[in-house]
């Protein structure tokens, strides 16, 4: 039942052989589920992107493990979900235990209606492979392995990539870079950038367990556990009759010794007890980063997902955090390359992904300050905070085991046009879409690559000098009304989608001149 881990064959490239460097419009640097999931969206948009990577398979390990309801929406655009679905263990209960007791639970989908579960767990190899055969399905996107970047040189209107490959070196040349490298990112090294923020001392250990065992399709986290004394301990469901397993280990755990079997073997048994065995697959040990680059956007290079920003794991926010990061870049470079909007354009992504960065840090530092209390004083609070949680709910929302990952909305930016009509609910400017069921679909898939104009009841009158589509969602459409209840919408209203499928603007009445205005200032002409 082992993942059987794929070789992907290197092809030699006809750029090797060109008397001059040939320029591409785009290049991605890096085949993890980020950069995968920009090229297969570059390509998608219908731009030619060439996509290097310097392996011939995929991660090894869990890795990136947990993925989020919006993110699954990215990959179901992207033509991807299903497989990840189809593989992947859903849940969307958590429980929380301190000691040997259960203080409390979680339900991050109470309300149905939801294409999509709360959270995906699969394998990041999985994850990547499914990616993989997406991307080779694609005629513009050229993926092309065992090509690992050795010199990166921005210029004025281009970027000039060096190539080492087994068959040998050679040159290319970038409109445009987009840097999905990873957390040691050899690009943001070749630029001279570096991450400011916090590095945590305490070290967390990996167990990736193969047994058949009882326990439910749930996120399970302890604090103070029987089996692990002093330390926390967190579980996850994986395909395969896998098993996640963290166990925090402390500041001065030697993290080689500590991955040998011989060490995470009892530790594992002392959790399971001696009636359930088990055998190891993978086994790493971590710390806690929560660092980020400063700018985001450095001239004609553009850093995505870890290469741009790391948070610790718990509360799964790297790789959504990531996948989000190109889901809001691709579509605003294929607007500059295409000439439908200015280059400022591109400062938005840093502003956006930067702040989305920021709240993914904030999140993160606080739960490891909670996991992980630094002095007496933050432990003491911590205690007592887990005493009363089983009694009190004010206290259960002080529990901090690790914040589950949502979509940032970006509630300051320059491209979101501020509400003038009254809305009691439903999703502001800045806010993702909310998919809903209806009569015949899901309601985001009536969102259309571009922009789209959502419309509540009649169809508004067309805008034909803008490249908008209209899509209508009629009463008959939403027969249990969770389109309408989810949009706070009557008949009339009118939301304004981005390609990325973020609100830039509501309104309660069809008005051409300001849904004109919003285009406008959404595709950065009036920042």
């Amino acid at each position: 039942m082992g993942f059987v881990y794929p070789q992907y064959e290197f092809r030699q490239s006809p750029d090797s052989a060109a008397a001059k460097p040939v320029r591409h419009p785009v290049v991605v640097i890096g085949a993890g589920p980020v950069g995968l999931a920009a090229a297969i969206d570059l390509a998608q948009r219908g731009q030619k992107v060439v996509l290097l990577d310097d392996d011939t398979s995929v991660s090894h390990g869990s890795r990136g493990l947990c993925y989020a309801k919006r993110t699954l929406e990215i990959f179901d655009r992207l033509g991807c979900a299903a497989p990840i679905v189809e593989k992947g263990v859903t849940w969307q209960v958590g429980k929380v235990f301190h000691g040997p007791r259960q203080i409390y639970a979680f339900d991050l989908l109470p309300e149905g209606g939801h294409r999509f579960p709360a959270f995906v767990n699969l394998q990041q190899y999985w994850l990547e492979k499914f990616l993989v055969d997406r991307a080779l399905a694609l005629a513009n996107l050229d993926l092309r392995f065992a090509s690992k970047v050795a010199a990166l040189e921005p210029h004025a209107d281009h970027v000039a990539l060096a190539i080492e490959t087994p068959a040998g070196a050679y040159r290319i040349e970038a409109d445009w870079v987009v840097a999905c490298d990873g957390a040691r990112s050899p690009t943001r090294k070749m630029l001279g950038l570096d991450f400011k923020g916090r590095v945590f001392e305490d070290r967390f250990l990996i167990a990736d367990v193969r047994m058949q065992a009882e326990f439910p399709t749930e996120r399970w986290f302890w604090f103070d556990p029987p089996f692990h004394a002093g330390g926390s301990t967190l579980l996850h469901k994986q395909p395969d009759d896998l098993w996640r397993i963290d166990f925090q280990l402390g500041a001065n755990a030697d993290p080689t010794a500590e991955k040998d079997p011989a060490r995470v073997i009892p530790r594992v048994a002392a959790m399971l007890g001696p009636q359930v065995p088990f055998e190891l697959e993978w086994v790493s040990v971590y710390t806690f980063q929560c660092r980020r680059l400063e700018r985001l956007r450095h001239g004609r290079v553009l850093f995505a997902g870890d290469a741009a920003h790391q948070v610790s794991p718990f509360g799964a926010r790297g790789a959504n955090s990531g996948v989000q990061d190109a889901d809001n870049l691709v579509w605003k470079l294929c607007a500059v390359l295409e000439a439908r909007a200015p280059e400022t354009l591109l400062d938005s992504y840093d502003a956006e992904r930067g702040a989305a960065a920021d709240e993914n840090i904030g999140h993160s530092t606080r739960a490891t300050d909670f996991i992980t209390p630094k002095n007496a004083a933050a432990k003491l609070f911590r205690d007592a905070v887990l005493e009363l949680a089983p009694h009190h709910a004010f206290a259960r929302g002080l529990v901090n085991s690790g914040r589950l990952s949502q979509a940032t909305h970006y509630a300051d930016s320059t491209l979101s046009t501020p509400d003038t009509d009254v809305f009691a609910g439903g999703p502001a400017p800045g806010a993702p879409a909310l998919d809903a069921p209806l009569a015949n679909g899901w309601l985001l898939d009536r969102l259309k690559s571009g922009f789209t104009l959502l419309a509540f009841g009649a169809a508004p009158h067309a805008l034909p000098d803008l490249p908008i589509a209209v899509a209508t969602i009629a009463e008959a459409d939403d027969p249990d009304g969770f389109a309408h209840r989810r949009y706070d919408a009557a008949p009339g209203t009118v939301y304004l989608v981005r390609p990325d499928q973020y609100v830039c603007c509501r309104l309660r009445r069809f008005d051409a001149d300001a849904i004109r205005a919003a285009f406008s200032r959404a595709c950065g002409k009036e920042m």
